[in-house]
């Protein structure tokens, strides 16, 4: 114990250089992550701004309870289920085939070209592309509506709310997404490409045996990562789009939170239902990576 104390030592004062910016990210990680846990307390308390969060009375589990006998309680939970597990079923393939395509380009102009083209949704702010789908969805000279020949209001249309949430969510998301899959293919060895094609290795065998097997460790890290946050549906444009008519497919936990959070003011109850929330997501985050572990050999947690 003396001995590793000592070498512990000894690296710490050599490298002290690279110590001195861990510190930077761990300090920014304590600030802004682990001390505002302390706040998470007024879930059991019935908070008064008045009387501080130690000073509030204590409830226990009762904002949860009212949360799980509200009226619409299973209808959020189920909405925000399976709104987050559509968009990781159809959005999560995706950016990995939009890498393999790009992948296979020679020329790099145009790899330049295509990739600049697909990123550029990702910058678009929220409240635009949600401008962007009202105008486009418009049964009024929406683009949509006069492609099919209709003048349908998708957005009061509860059935379609998903699939509009989903769709662009992919046009918006898919070519940033694969940045980091195009980052792993720079890595993989040339050799390994110059010698399946002198065995005769059609593009399709190419990938297949060496870019996706290239691809699979950061394919399940990312899957983990997707999978632990399956039911934190960003509520900006849920919120956007929501109308009193699709409320039936748009009704979420996130928008609730808000609702109750900042137009109602009930810290206490919002802070429960949050903390729900973020309590599911981590056991599916365990849950997956256990499934990972034991069906393939990678383990991140």
């Amino acid at each position: 114990m003396r001995h590793n104390s000592k070498s512990l030592k000894k690296r710490i004062i050599a490298n002290w250089q690279m110590y001195l910016l861990l510190l930077i990210p761990f300090v920014l990680t304590l600030v802004y992550k682990y001390i505002p846990m302390y706040g998470i307390q007024i879930a059991f308390r019935d908070y008064k701004a008045s009387r501080g969060i130690t000073g509030s009375e204590w409830v226990g589990l009762s904002w949860f309870k009212r949360f799980f006998s509200s009226p619409n309680c299973m209808r959020m939970i189920k909405n925000t289920f399976l709104l987050s597990a559509y968009s990781l079923l159809w959005s999560f393939p995706v950016p990995i085939i939009l890498s393999l395509c790009i992948n296979q380009l020679r020329f790099a102009k145009l790899k330049r070209v295509t990739q600049t083209v697909l990123y550029a949704p990702h910058f678009i702010s929220t409240m635009v592309i949600c401008g962007m789908i009202k105008i486009f969805l418009s049964p009024s000279g929406g683009l949509i509506n006069l492609i099919l020949g209709t003048n349908t209001d998708f957005l009061t249309e509860a059935g379609a709310f998903r699939t509009i949430y989903i769709a662009s969510g992919i046009w918006q998301d898919a070519g940033w997404g694969c940045i980091i899959y195009l980052a792993t293919l720079a890595t993989v060895d040339t050799s390994l490409y110059e010698a399946a094609k002198v065995d005769g290795a059609s593009v399709l065998q190419r990938i297949i045996h060496i870019d996706i097997p290239a691809l699979l460790p950061m394919i399940v890290l990312n899957l983990i990562m997707s999978a632990g946050s399956l039911m934190n549906v960003g509520f900006e444009k849920v919120w956007l789009l929501q109308t009193d008519l699709n409320k039936a497919t748009s009704d979420i936990i996130a928008v609730y939170v808000y609702e109750q959070g900042i137009e109602n003011a009930k810290y206490s109850y919002s802070t429960a239902v949050s903390l729900f929330n973020t309590v599911i997501n981590l056991i599916l985050l365990i849950v997956v990576n256990r499934i990972a572990k034991r069906y393939s050999d990678v383990e991140f947690v």
